[in-house]
């Protein structure tokens, strides 16, 4: 069993790796084209490969902290590539649904896990467990409102995608922080690449509601 672990614990990090490389040549990519969703599929696949080794191993050695941030983690860019389905008009399906309910519950979890703190681990990770349980909450709430109430903006699933795999992209430079960056405070290294991305990803959104409004408006009405 233990070796079968420490393979899986490879794998872990072999497809962390991956992740970490080649989602910016999807970002700089031209969207929607071959090569943008070439490197998105492999991304969002390694990320599939962390996601169910990161599960195992939570399980084989109970690390309830990791279990949660796991399920959060990955959710980003499930429900980044979803979207992309959800565009269609068959909207939201059983999988939606039970991935946003299980990243619902999981972040609330640890919401309620940091504030209790109850063990060692808790109290050392008590403020990472409240922020990134307060962003899943937020972030899986929206979607399950959505599902209900669709966005009249038709480029909603647009931004659903790119926010997601960006965020994602947060929680893979966060565990190479976390591994890596021993110099830090362990708070810091669990939280700094959100503090710094999610401003980012804020100024991209606004970039791109401003260039979708200015082609609108240029594009002539039919009559």
């Amino acid at each position: 069993m233990d070796d079968i672990m420490i393979a899986l614990r490879w794998i872990h990090i072999a497809a962390g790796m991956i992740a970490l490389f080649v989602a910016p040549g999807a970002m700089v990519t031209v969207k929607g084209g071959r090569a943008h969703r070439r490197w998105g599929k492999v991304y969002f696949w390694s990320m599939a490969t962390v996601a169910v080794t990161a599960l195992a191993l939570a399980v084989w050695r109970p690390n309830y902290f990791l279990l949660m941030v796991a399920v959060f983690s990955f959710y980003l860019a499930l429900s980044a590539y979803r979207a992309l389905f959800r565009k269609r008009p068959s909207g939201a399906g059983a999988l939606d649904w039970t991935s946003t309910l299980a990243t619902l519950v999981a972040s609330v979890g640890l919401v309620i896990l940091g504030l209790v703190q109850p063990s060692p681990v808790w109290q050392r990770l008590g403020v990472v467990a409240i922020v990134f349980g307060a962003i899943g909450a937020v972030v899986a709430g929206r979607h399950a409102w959505h599902f209900v109430r669709p966005s009249t903006d038709r480029q909603a699933w647009w931004f659903d995608h790119m926010i997601g795999m960006l965020a994602s992209y947060i929680a893979t430079v966060t565990a190479f922080s976390v591994v890596n960056f021993t110099f830090l405070p362990p708070v810091v290294r669990w939280l700094w690449p959100t503090l710094v991305g999610t401003p980012l990803i804020a100024a991209w959104v606004s970039y791109y509601k401003g260039r979708f409004r200015r082609r609108s408006a240029a594009t002539p009405a039919v009559s």
